[in-house]
């Protein structure tokens, strides 16, 4: 008799507080909050059997929770410091047995990227975690990690440092002599492409791509993005100069 198939969920970490850009995951991308594409997106990827929105208990974070309630989306809520925390009691609530890692900084996630580090991770015996980060291949904002709750609940109960609270996943990618990692790698190196919202110059390049995009396509990828930056070059100089945030800022 064959294992019953693991219940995968992602969870989408959200907040209101960003400091760069303050009330991003609110901010209209063709005519919707950001957060809503981003959800969206994740939604799309066939091996997910749940989308949920975690965020913290603060009460500025109300607009953010109203809008996912409203639209059926499902919020858990808990630590905004302690976010590996926060990510365990939300898979745990909701039987998680494989997690999918997304931050809500990404509205121009790929569902098919995404699903191929999904099914990386389910088609490996033994995998703990995978990601498409450790190794940049894919454009920064296509983002995906994918953890085995056995090695998440490990991580949450021996994690000390405030940068693997924070990051969620940092503990075990960190130490690959206790976990089994793969890397899911793209055929060409797009590293150097910024489609992550962290700044207003971030989302301003969003902007203009789902303003140009969404209407005739709203499940456009990574290959009309593309296309479009190609016809207009000046457009990836919008955000060219800002600068990754490291892990202890």
């Amino acid at each position: 008799m064959s294992d019953p198939k693991p219940r995968v969920v992602a969870i989408v970490q959200a907040r209101m507080g960003s400091t760069r850009l303050p009330g991003k995951v609110m901010l209209p991308l063709a005519g919707r909050p950001m957060i809503h594409h981003v959800v969206e997106r994740v939604g799309r990827v066939p091996e997910i059997d749940e989308v949920i929105v975690a965020t913290s208990t603060l009460e500025r974070e109300r607009p953010l929770v109203e809008y996912l309630e409203g639209i059926g989306i499902p919020v858990f809520r808990g630590s905004e410091q302690d976010v590996l925390e926060r990510y365990y009691l939300a898979a745990r609530a909701y039987g998680a047995d494989v997690v999918v890692r997304v931050t809500a900084d990404c509205p121009l996630l790929s569902p098919r990227v995404s699903s191929e580090v999904v099914r990386t991770f389910l088609a490996c015996e033994d995998c703990d975690y995978v990601s498409n980060t450790l190794e940049r291949t894919f454009p920064r904002g296509l983002d995906t990690e994918v953890v085995g709750f056995p090695a998440l609940e490990l991580a949450f109960r021996e994690a000390r440092e405030p940068g693997e609270r924070e990051h969620v996943t940092p503990y075990i990618w960190k130490r690959p002599e206790r976990f089994r990692i793969r890397q899911l790698r793209g055929a060409v190196d797009l590293s150097s492409l910024r489609w992550t919202v962290d700044t207003r110059e971030d989302f301003e390049l969003a902007r203009r791509i789902f303003d140009a995009l969404y209407r005739e396509n709203p499940y456009f990828d990574v290959e009309e993005v593309q296309e479009l930056l190609e016809r207009h070059p000046d457009w990836s100089k919008i955000n060219a100069e800002v600068r990754q945030k490291g892990m202890d800022e």
